[in-house]
């Protein structure tokens, strides 16, 4: 049962930080999620377009992450991580995860201002050229943000895997 609410809080926890990206992001420019994405929700709405997308783009990176996690904490004879053990450094990946994606939307912006970074084809003739900008930090922080997600996610399972031997070591 602690497996399944391993595999459950990463990817809700994947989720919610989603939702909440993407309602920042959704601001900044409407765009990247009506021009950038497929047309899978029907409207301009910031708010229901980061709820959607936070939902769709995130919950397949929160899944493999959880079973990781779930592997890493609850198989072979260390002793046993719970849902609850894994809470807090979950919510420490994901506001690293958050700054990362501050960072990165700051330097995309700086970069595209300064005409270092631009759009390319199609992108470029679709996006209007006063949002190009914003469009810009919006895939910088998009970026920045499954990058470290990924890299942070791989990071926790090892961490997990280790403490578990840690504990062991302690003991004996």
């Amino acid at each position: 049962m602690q497996a399944i609410r391993i595999i459950l809080l990463a990817t809700l926890a994947a989720i919610a930080y989603g939702v909440v990206h993407d309602q920042v992001t959704a601001r900044i420019c409407v765009e990247y999620f009506t021009i950038g994405h497929p047309p899978v929700f029907r409207t301009t709405s910031p708010t229901l377009l980061a709820l959607g997308w936070g939902i769709l783009a995130t919950w397949w990176v929160g899944l493999p992450l959880g079973l990781l996690l779930a592997v890493a904490a609850r198989v072979g004879r260390r002793p046993r991580m719970n849902a609850a053990q894994l809470r807090r450094p979950i919510a420490k990946l994901l506001l690293v995860m958050a700054v990362c994606a501050g960072v990165a939307g700051v330097i995309g912006g700086v970069l595209a201002a300064r005409g270092k970074v631009s759009l390319m084809p199609p992108l470029s003739t679709l996006i209007p050229v006063e949002r190009q900008h914003a469009f810009m930090i919006d895939a910088w922080m998009h970026s920045a943000s499954y990058l470290s997600g990924i890299i942070g996610g791989l990071v926790l399972v090892i961490w997990t895997w280790r403490k578990r031997g840690r504990v062991i070591a302690a003991r004996g």
